[in-house]
């Protein structure tokens, strides 16, 4: 794995429960910041005069710089240090909330969301190679993982109860104010987290691979984004798809030539590691929908405020954290990978088939269709989360631990983005249609038929998932690509504690 300018890492010292706790405070305001804004948004266009037509750029400066830098902050991650990278993003990701909460009008609130994103990018890879190379031992590395993951899965949920809450009782602005006094904690208990050494670099940075890594996923994404409005079949959106797929497919061609690449294809080309990925991108896809449709309805259709609309995916998020610790943080390391992300992905699944069943004057809404739906998918999100986060970093070394660190967390985003687009588009599109042809239904009838529709295709992609990523991960009796962490590990980079 091109090592050769490593030595083995001595063994962790300190307080490693420590890291995680800080690492997890970190991951709460990235993911956080991906939903707490949405509730928030109506207040914030209202107070600073912002058109229909640019509103969305408060969400999408976040989305397009985060996902776009994240290679670039894997990398940054290797060459600085990954302690020092995870102290800088903290910083400007405080520094870039108080700026956007105070904001006077759309630009300066639009340019603060996207420096967000930016130091959101240093923050996610820089935290989980820290979780890497600080938990080497399967039982604790699973224990780690799960709650890594049980934050990450729950953080969506929270930052609508918490949008809903602040943006109800204190303004929209402390929608972004919250920020701060989290990544000051998290600031001070980085103190305690031991320090790595930065790993030698090894030439220039990939400036061809950082620039096209950068354009594609943000034209990619950038066209997910206006599918909702434009639809699919627009020129604009096409083209931005075509352009972001050809610069991506150049960022690949750069990257296999390069001598010291930004994101090295070893990374991928694993078969396991390459299920991992596939696996979380497509759960990803699928379960972004599912919130979103789940805020809509209700919200639209059952009349629920948002701070109550927020308060019933708390069922989501501890089924989450029941299933990433309870679950999978128990049985990693004594069981295949595979026996948790197949298993979760059926029962994300199952979640999600339940709710296609909905009409508009279903009885007992919520003890028939939506407490199972929120705990299966909540299971199954935790199963799957922690032993694929455990897969794309493990027996990564040197400046692979943040290239593979930034990788997932961009294939989260990417599904992400994509899932949100892809099914808010196809519920639209069947709400129109079934208004056409209806002529007397209700709207409530139209928005539920249009919901189902897409849940459907989510429940697909979801048992997808499952039949696609079985083969990659389940074990064979040959070892050339024997799941990641089967087998406990030195640590993977060159640094030593102090």
């Amino acid at each position: 794995m091109d090592v050769g300018d490593n030595k083995p890492q001595v063994e962790p010292t300190g307080r490693p429960w420590w890291t995680l706790a800080v690492v997890s405070a970190a991951q709460l305001l990235v993911v956080l910041d991906g939903t707490i804004v949405n509730i928030a948004l109506p207040s914030a266009q209202h107070a600073l005069g912002m058109s229909d037509g640019n509103r969305q750029w408060t969400i999408t400066a976040y989305a397009l710089a985060f996902g776009g830098l994240l290679l670039i902050g894997g990398r940054v991650s290797g060459a600085l240090g990954h302690r020092r990278t995870f102290l800088i993003g903290l910083l400007g990701f405080a520094a870039s909330s108080a700026v956007g909460g105070a904001a006077v009008d759309p630009p300066m609130l639009f340019g603060a969301r996207a420096v967000q994103g930016g130091f959101a990018a240093m923050l996610a890879p820089a935290g989980l190679s820290l979780l890497t190379t600080t938990f080497t031992q399967a039982r604790e590395r699973g224990r780690a993982f799960g709650v890594f993951a049980a934050v990450g899965a729950a953080g969506s949920a929270v930052g609508l109860i918490a949008g809903g809450l602040l943006t109800e009782y204190v303004g929209w602005r402390w929608c972004l104010y919250i920020n701060v006094p989290i990544a000051m904690a998290a600031v001070l208990g980085v103190a305690m987290v031991p320090p790595d050494r930065p790993i030698a670099a090894r030439g220039r940075l990939d400036v061809a691979g950082a620039l096209l890594s950068l354009t594609g996923f943000a034209a990619v994404a950038y066209a997910f984004g206006r599918a909702e409005s434009l639809g699919w079949g627009s020129v604009e959106v096409r083209a931005l798809l075509v352009g972001g797929v050809v610069l991506l497919a150049a960022f690949v061609a750069v990257e296999a030539r390069a001598a010291h690449p930004l994101l090295p294809m070893r990374v991928l080309v694993h078969r396991v590691r390459a299920g991992a990925f596939l696996a979380i991108t497509l759960m990803f896809v699928a379960m972004f929908g599912f919130y979103l449709f789940m805020s809509y309805y209700t919200q639209a259709v059952l009349g629920y405020s948002p701070v109550q609309a927020g308060l019933t995916l708390i069922i989501n998020a501890l089924a989450t954290l029941a299933g990433s610790m309870l679950i999978a943080g128990k049985l990693h390391g004594r069981v295949q990978p595979a026996a948790l992300i197949v298993p979760g992905l059926l029962a994300a699944a199952a979640g999600v088939l339940i709710l296609t069943r909905l009409t508009a004057d279903s009885t007992d809404v919520f003890t028939v269709f939506l407490v199972p739906a929120l705990v299966l998918t909540g299971l199954g999100l935790g199963c799957v989360m922690p032993p694929t986060a455990s897969l794309a970093t493990a027996r990564m070394r040197g400046h692979d631990i943040g290239a593979a660190a930034a990788a997932y967390n961009a294939a989260q985003q990417l599904g992400a983005a994509l899932g949100t687009a892809l099914l808010n588009t196809l519920a639209s599109g069947a709400t129109v249609t079934f208004l056409a042809t209806h002529r007397n239904a209700p709207p409530e009838a139209a928005a539920v038929h249009g919901y189902t529709l897409a849940l459907t295709v989510a429940f697909a992609i979801l048992l997808a998932a499952a039949c696609l990523t079985a083969p990659l991960i389940i074990a064979r009796r040959s070892g050339k690509d024997a799941p990641v962490q089967e087998q406990p590990t030195t640590s993977p980079t060159s640094s030593t504690r102090r």
